[in-house]
């Protein structure tokens, strides 16, 4: 995303792939790389993201990412969950993706 790089965000997408936007599927690579354009569209990035855990199982075959989402002034507004599966030729692909609104509750 900070690179501006649509075909290189895409190239990390299974072909099965499901992500959940706005708690609606969008199946598969097409569909979602086509959905995924319009940020890509300005020359700032609406959002950034990095993970703050990743998990691999002991087979090395699935794992799972998760970490915040900032705007572009840097206020975390999501978090994203990513379940990642190593494809053919072993390169890490995601299979379903979803994120949820950060709460941003008084502390009690």
């Amino acid at each position: 995303m900070a690179d501006r790089d649509h075909a290189a965000f895409s190239s990390f997408i299974s072909e099965e792939a499901v992500f959940i936007s706005g708690g609606k599927p969008v199946r598969g690579k097409a569909a979602i790389t086509a959905d995924w354009k319009k940020f890509y569209a300005s020359p700032r990035p609406p959002f950034s993201w990095k993970p703050d855990l990743v998990e691999v199982l002991p087979s090395g075959t699935l794992a799972y990412s998760t970490g915040p989402v900032a705007n572009p002034d840097g206020k975390i507004f999501a978090r994203f969950n990513s379940i990642w599966r190593l494809e053919a030729p072993g390169v890490w692909r995601v299979v379903f993706d979803s994120g949820s609104d950060v709460c941003n509750c008084p502390k009690p």
